[in-house]
């Protein structure tokens, strides 16, 4: 697979002895976005080397990884089927930008109740896809798998050893579990999670080959997929200030996490930070029509 180059743009910010930076990985591909990009890499070619023809996947309704899929699938030959928790969304595609796009590049979905969705990697479930699919490679929730660590292990690059501590979302564990097996041993690994809880934990440690790494859990901001005014104030006025797009759902709020830590003193002097953008700026329109409806503040920022 071939992609654009992420770089790292620098970030002032009124703190003389900290240097911050972030990796631009959300402009190695306009929809196969960041994590997803590095995620699906040699999934792809395991694919292709097995013959496969189908690609199927899991996901929520906004899944950046559903709509990665469903874009890979259709920039490298492959059929795509995505399983999609909550059978209602069924009647509902054309008001979901993120199934919607899905749909125009070629995406099949089964719709499947929350209580199906739980046992989607059941024998039984997994044997109905086959008899109605046949050939295809299956790619878990979320792109998390031993190959999809090996090309998070790639998102750190020579230039990147000058930092001392490397910041990144975590939501299934793949990526961070990447970034540390590629880390230093004197760089110092922040996971970010989106969702509450710190199960995680054991989840990386089926990962990671390291253990100079840490998750701050205080940044969740009530959970998966849950936003607050003030993350939404704090994305427009980074967007205004650095003309860098977050999304509200993972990158979003660890960059809000990072900038707090360094306002009440956690990193210490001359510290030099890099903060992983992972992409997903996909979920930004649906997660303002969710705000609109709610007549709440909208991320306001031009992807």
């Amino acid at each position: 697979m071939n992609f654009s180059e992420s770089y790292n743009q620098e970030i002032t910010i009124n703190h003389p002895n900290i240097t911050l930076a972030v990796k631009r990985e959300d402009l190695l591909h306009p929809l196969i976005s960041g994590n997803k990009y590095r995620k699906l890499k040699y999934n792809l070619i395991q694919a292709k080397k097995e013959s496969h023809n189908v690609l199927i996947t899991f996901g929520g309704a906004f899944s950046n990884h559903i709509l990665a899929v469903a874009a890979a699938g259709k920039e490298y030959g492959f059929k795509t089927v995505g399983v999609i928790r909550g059978e209602e969304l069924h009647d509902l595609i054309d008001k979901n930008p993120t199934l919607q796009k899905a749909k125009s590049l070629g995406m099949v979905f089964e719709f499947v109740t929350r209580e199906q969705y739980r046992n989607k990697y059941d024998a039984q479930y997994l044997e109905y896809l086959k008899a109605k699919y046949f050939n295809f490679y299956l790619i878990p929730e979320g792109g998390t798998n031993s190959l999809a660590i090996k090309g998070c292990e790639e998102i750190l690059s020579t230039e990147d050893e000058a930092f001392d501590y490397i910041c990144c979302a975590v939501g299934t564990g793949g990526t961070i579990s990447g970034i540390i097996n590629c880390s230093k041993p004197s760089q110092q690994v922040l996971g970010f999670p989106a969702l509450k809880g710190d199960f995680l934990r054991e989840d990386i440690c089926n990962f990671a080959t390291k253990s100079n790494w840490d998750l701050i859990t205080a940044y969740h901001f009530g959970g998966y997929g849950k936003v607050s005014e003030d993350l939404i104030r704090f994305i427009n006025t980074f967007y205004l200030r650095h003309k860098i797009p977050l999304d509200p759902i993972y990158t979003g709020k660890m960059v809000f996490g990072v900038m707090d830590l360094i306002a009440n003193n956690y990193f210490p002097e001359n510290a030099k930070i890099l903060m992983i953008h992972t992409g997903g700026l996909q979920g930004i329109d649906g997660m303002n029509s969710i705000l609109k409806q709610k007549k709440q503040l909208e991320i306001n920022v031009n992807i």
